[in-house]
C-alpha cells in the first residue's frame, strides 16, 4: 500500500477526531427521503449507536473525499425487498483473519466494539457473501469500522453469479486512480460513521456479493463490522 498516500495529509490521531457524516454516494440515484414511487417502499435500516465524538478537521489531500452532509438514513426499493444476507456464509481473501471471525460480517451485530468485527491483513483484501440463491439486489450497506473515524481506501463492491468473480458487475467504486484494477471509480471516499454506507443497486441479479478495500487512513489493515444485502427473488 502507498503509505504516503495514506498518512501524508493528516496524522492518525487527528483522523480519530474526524466527525464527517456519511453522505449519499455521488453515483447513486434517489435521496432516500422522498415519498416512494408506486410499487416501491422506503427501507430504513437499524443503525448502531455512535461510538465516537469529535470535531471536524481539514480533510487533507484525498481528492475524492466527500464533503460533510446529512447522514443517509434510508433508500427506496421495490415492494417485497428484504434483508437477504443475515446469517449467510462469508468467505474472504484471507481464510484466517487477524481478529474476529468471518461470520461476524453477516451476524447482525453492528455496534463495532470488540468481538463484533473482523480484521484482515494489509493491501488488497475482500470479503464475499454467498446469498445461496440468485436474487435481484436493490441495496447493500457496509460498516467497515466506526469506532474511530477512518477512511477506507479503494472500496469496490461487485455482484456476480460466479463464485470466482470471473464475470461481475461493479455497483460501487471509489478507487479514483485504479489501484485495484477495476477501472477508475466515480464514487466518493468517505469517513466511517455508525451510518455505514448505503449503496443503491438497480436490481442487479446475483448470488454473490464481494467487497474490496485496501487499508485505511489509520493503518494498512481492512475491517468489516457488518454487511447487509437487500433484495428479492
Amino acid at each position: 500500500m502507498n503509505i504516503q498516500r495514506t498518512l501524508k495529509w493528516i496524522a492518525p490521531a487527528a483522523v480519530a477526531a474526524v466527525a464527517f457524516s456519511a453522505c449519499k454516494p455521488a453515483s447513486t440515484s434517489g435521496s432516500g427521503d422522498d415519498t416512494p414511487k408506486e410499487g416501491y417502499t422506503t427501507i430504513t435500516p437499524d443503525f448502531p449507536k455512535p461510538m465516537f465524538e469529535g470535531t471536524p478537521v481539514p480533510p487533507g489531500d484525498i481528492p475524492n473525499l466527500e464533503k460533510p452532509g446529512t447522514p443517509r438514513m434510508s433508500f427506496q426499493a421495490p415492494e417485497g425487498t428484504e434483508l437477504i444476507s443475515k446469517g449467510k456464509p462469508v468467505t474472504s481473501s484471507e481464510s484466517a483473519p487477524i481478529i474476529g471471525e468471518l461470520e461476524y460480517v453477516t451476524d447482525g451485530e453492528k455496534d463495532g466494539g470488540d468481538g463484533s468485527y473482523v480484521e484482515l491483513g494489509p493491501q488488497k483484501q475482500w470479503v464475499q457473501i454467498d446469498l445461496e440463491e440468485e436474487y435481484d439486489i436493490f441495496g447493500i450497506i457496509v460498516w467497515h469500522f466506526h469506532k474511530s473515524a477512518n477512511i477506507y481506501f479503494d472500496v469496490v463492491v461487485q455482484v456476480s453469479n460466479d463464485p470466482e468473480f470471473g464475470t461481475s458487475e461493479t455497483v460501487y467504486n471509489n478507487d479514483h486512480d485504479n489501484q485495484m484494477g477495476f477501472g477508475e471509480g466515480a464514487d466518493n471516499a468517505y469517513v466511517e460513521t455508525n451510518h455505514g454506507r448505503i449503496i443503491e443497486v438497480d436490481g442487479k441479479k446475483g448470488r454473490y456479493v464481494r467487497l474490496y478495500s485496501r487499508g485505511n487512513s489509520a493503518n494498512e489493515l481492512n475491517h468489516y463490522v457488518e454487511v447487509e444485502v437487500y433484495g428479492k427473488k
